[in-house]
This record gives C-alpha cells, structure tokens and sequence, in this order.
C-alpha cells in the first residue's frame, strides 16, 4: 500500500521549494493543496486542492482556513503532510497532528535570520521541523538537513 502523503504550501516561493521536493515522493500516493486557485501543475487535477489564504492580519480568513484545512486532512487521511510554508501548511499541520498523521515541516530559505512565524509554532506542532540554514538551525534548536533551493 502506498504511503498517502498531503504536500501543502502557499502560492509563490513556498510552492516553488515544494515542487523542488516533488521527486521525493515518487512511489507514494501524493495530493497537492495551496492557495492558487488553479492547478499549477502538478498533474491530475483530482491531485490538486485550493486552500483560501491568510495570515496574522486577515482571522476571518483563517478561521475559514482552520475550517476547510480541517476537512482536506480529513477527507483524504493522509500518513505524512509536509509543507515548505505559510499558514495553509502549519493548519494542515496542526489537524493532521490531531489526526495521527506523521509531520514535516520545512521552513523557507527566504528566512535566513530567525524562523518564520509559522515556523516557529510549527516547531512545537509538527513531528519534524527543518530549517534550510546551518546557524538558524543552531540558535534555534531545528533539524537542518541542507536547502531545498
């Protein structure tokens, strides 16, 4: 049986480092999920979800996020979820920590200087956390395993 994996990550840099991880997951049954309305491809569009966006300054729209991320995870029951950022990954993150899932949370190379919000809690949340820097991985305790970039 192939390990069902749920790769999530918002539109822009963090889909970009994401989909340089794609090979990875080669011989595993993978569904997509960001926050670009259209399937930006990555095959079968039945591989793909949207996620609305938010973040901090928009709670309306993480509640709504927290609500429909619920559903994805529980929908397709996936046995790892890793995401390469932003809050649509760290709420599929949380629900499927809640839900028995193994976790992967890879924090953007874009954040050279402290961790990302995100990845800050996602540190405490997510069954393993990686920075993509050697000295932030040092100051702040996170795995680091090389870039993605």
């Amino acid at each position: 049986m192939d390990t069902k994996v749920l790769a999530v990550a918002s539109r822009g840099g963090h889909w970009k480092q994401l989909m340089k991880l794609e090979p990875a997951f080669r011989g595993c049954d993978i569904r997509f999920a960001s926050t670009s309305h259209d399937n930006p491809g990555v095959g079968k569009t039945s591989h793909y979800f949207y996620l609305p966006d938010a973040n901090r300054h928009t709670p309306l729209n993480a509640l709504w996020l927290l609500c429909t991320s619920a559903w994805l995870v529980l929908r397709l029951r996936p046995d790892v979820i890793i995401s390469t950022g932003a809050l649509p990954g760290l709420s599929c993150i949380l629900w499927g920590r809640l839900f028995g899932a193994r976790t992967l949370w890879i924090d953007s190379i874009a954040h050279a200087d402290q961790m990302s919000l995100s990845g800050r809690v996602a540190r405490y949340v997510a069954t393993t956390t990686l920075s993509q820097w050697p000295d932030l991985s040092r100051m702040t305790g996170v795995e680091y395993r090389g870039a993605v970039l």
